[in-house]
């Protein structure tokens, strides 16, 4: 079984992941505009993942880890 993450935990490895693929300015700037603009993430997701399946968006993302990692 996998123990949850802590929120203080999860905030602290989130924001190592922006640092670490936006540097730490667009980081920040990451942060500000999801503080300071309604975001609707349910809406997001349904429009940018649009009809597609599970197996169609791991499919997806098997394919962005393999370009990006190799």
């Amino acid at each position: 079984m996998i123990a949850e993450k802590t929120d203080a935990a999860l905030k602290w490895e989130g924001m190592n992941v922006l640092i670490k693929e936006l540097g730490y300015v667009d980081a920040e700037r990451f942060v500000a505009l999801m503080n300071r603009e309604p975001f609707d993430y349910t809406r997001w997701r349904q429009e940018f993942l649009e009809d597609d399946s599970v197996r169609a968006v791991s499919s997806k993302a098997m394919k962005y880890v393999n370009e990006k990692f190799g």
